[in-house]
């Protein structure tokens, strides 16, 4: 179910986005009680409207590479398909879209788990995809991603070749 944003969510959301600054500091700022901004950020969190966590700019990072992958499926099922590609290794982000495809992601990889790794280790295995084409992105403007890297990840993620 979509949340409502009041005004006072929206501008504690504004100072979360600064990052790194106290509950204390957001509530000066707004003159509002601390406690009231940490029941306020605890509900938001709990409503699953934010997520407090890191975010990596690829760019800044060596041997990084990013691909967004348009994708057609030959079924209409795309709630079932969205979510078995968003459990595969490396995804970021799943969206159905219109278009040509059904499906854009986006996907985060390095030299050692690359492209064809991708296509031939995890997209492979959903079934139902009709065409893939692949775009790599050699640079990106406010492109900022959850830290993904490495297979322990992944490890609690469910199987997506059901």
């Amino acid at each position: 179910m979509r949340k409502k944003l009041d005004e006072i969510n929206k501008k504690i959301i504004r100072h979360l986005q600064e990052g790194r600054k106290s509950y204390k500091e957001i509530a000066d700022a707004l003159s509002i009680a601390e406690n009231t901004v940490k029941s306020r950020v605890r509900k938001l969190e709990e409503d699953k409207v934010i997520d407090i966590t890191t975010v990596l700019n690829p760019e800044a990072i060596e041997d990084q590479i990013i691909v967004l992958v348009g994708i057609q499926v030959k079924d209409l099922s795309y709630v079932k398909t969205g979510e078995k590609l968003s459990k595969l290794k490396r995804v970021i982000n799943v969206c159905v879209v219109t278009g040509r495809f059904d499906f854009i992601i986006l996907v985060h990889l390095d030299k050692e788990f690359g492209l064809l790794e991708f296509l031939d280790q995890e997209l492979a295995q959903i079934k139902g995809i009709t065409v893939s084409e692949t775009f790599v992105v050699y640079k990106s403007f406010n492109l900022k991603i959850p830290y993904l890297i490495g297979d322990e990840e992944h490890t609690d993620k469910e199987s997506h070749d059901e």
